[in-house]
């Protein structure tokens, strides 16, 4: 969930400001008389302006005829600031934004819909551009996504006499983790943790098993927090999970120690780094096949500027960093699978050990499609104190999820 941690103060933050914007002017408007640079903000300060991604935006610019000006935040800094700028009319031209913030931006007024842009989302896979629709209109574009999958320990794994091919289910998993506990070593390390990140980490079982996050009580949601809580009672995976981050969970990985470890797309650097030999399978649903993880990853986004030839060229701008010429390059960069078809197979010759991330991919699902929208972080938090509740022992599972659902469906 790299970048992908977003929760209840962006609707509380909207709410605050006060924005229903319908107009704005922009941080690249003109001041006296004088073209100012086309602003672009984006969540990726770990690239300088030597930065491939930084000179693809230049290039785009120059091929809509502005010049740019990038300006680069910490995701959480970054929604706050968009925020802040949209109250005061001066939001950036063009806006890279986590795709869970994306619907909240736009009903809050902040974004324009790419039917009034000409900005267009056709080539991306319809599961990622989900992620941004609202009332059946699509803001902005995803510049590539990121999901969860299940790395192994080849080693480990061949020590228990376990073929990473026969996981293919619920049933398969949890004999794979008896036979390498069985065998002296350690099964599982994912991350529960009470926040976005717990969520996030608990959708593909909770997707898997069928349930809906419409309903945090069905019986399917039940049985997907057991799986969990039963993998801590068999010692399957460690008591850590439930203060975990997805950045300790892999730390414990790393140690060798562990079969498997629940973990994304983001961690392919390290992963080339691990002092042992590895894998990736997908995450498995409950009675098999891939399970739906949630997506993570970036929109690139048109706010409102109040004029319609700068709203346009912005668009030709987003339209540039979206292009499939353009976000092959971009997307290793960003270890991102591509959010267009055409590119993931691109990457996938370059690069076959994408093909599970790519198939992960294609499986996956916007945590606030579906209509759900704004309402996500009100669904999410219950979700993920139900979960803590449950591996902690402090509740039964079907009594956390009650309560959860009634939280969530009385959330304001």
């Amino acid at each position: 969930m790299k970048r992908s941690t977003f929760g209840r103060r962006v609707t509380v933050a909207l709410v605050t400001a006060g924005l229903s914007l319908t107009a704005c002017s922009s941080a690249g408007d003109t001041a006296g008389g004088t073209a100012a640079p086309f602003a672009v903000w984006d969540p990726y300060p770990q690239f300088d302006a030597s930065s491939e991604w930084v000179k693809v935006i230049e290039k785009c610019g120059t091929e809509a005829g502005v010049a740019v000006e990038r300006q680069a935040y910490d995701t959480s800094d970054l929604t706050n600031k968009v925020l802040l700028a949209a109250q005061q009319g001066t939001a950036p031209n063009v806006l890279v934004v986590d795709n869970p913030v994306v619907s909240t931006l736009a009903e809050g007024g902040v974004l324009k819909a790419n039917q009034d842009t000409g900005l267009d989302a056709s080539q991306a896979s319809p599961n990622l551009v989900a992620a941004g629709e609202v009332d059946g209109k699509a803001y902005g574009v995803p510049i590539g996504a990121n999901t969860l999958a299940l790395y192994y320990n080849k080693a480990v794994l061949a020590q228990a006499g376990v073929d990473p091919a026969s996981l293919t289910d619920w049933a398969s998993l949890d004999a794979a983790l008896a036979k390498v506990v069985g065998a002296g070593k350690k099964g599982i390390t994912f991350s529960a943790i009470g926040t976005e990140e717990g969520s996030f980490q608990f959708l593909p079982w909770f997707w898997g098993a069928g349930a809906q996050l419409t309903d945090l009580s069905s019986t399917q949601a039940v049985a997907a927090v057991e799986l969990w809580k039963s993998w801590l009672d068999k010692r399957y995976a460690p008591n850590s999970v439930v203060g975990n981050t997805q950045t300790t969970s892999w730390q414990e990985f790393a140690t060798g120690e562990y079969a498997f470890a629940e973990n994304g797309t983001w961690q392919l650097g390290n992963a080339a780094k691990l002092g042992f030999e590895h894998g990736v399978i997908p995450i498995p649903s409950r009675d098999g096949g891939v399970a739906p993880g949630p997506t993570g990853g970036e929109f690139v986004t048109v706010p409102v500027q109040g004029a319609a030839d700068r709203e346009a060229t912005a668009a030709k701008i987003a339209g540039c960093l979206t292009d499939a010429d353009t976000v092959a390059a971009t997307d290793s960069a960003l270890t991102y699978v591509s959010a267009i078809p055409s590119v993931q197979e691109q990457q996938v010759a370059e690069r076959p050990e994408l093909k599970v991330w790519v198939d992960a991919v294609q499986a996956a699902k916007g945590r606030t499609g579906d209509g759900r929208g704004t309402r996500y972080p009100r669904i999410s938090q219950p979700l993920w104190t139900a979960v803590q509740a449950v591996l902690t022992g402090s509740k039964p599972a079907a009594e956390a999820l009650k309560d959860a659902q009634t939280a969530a469906a009385s959330a304001k």
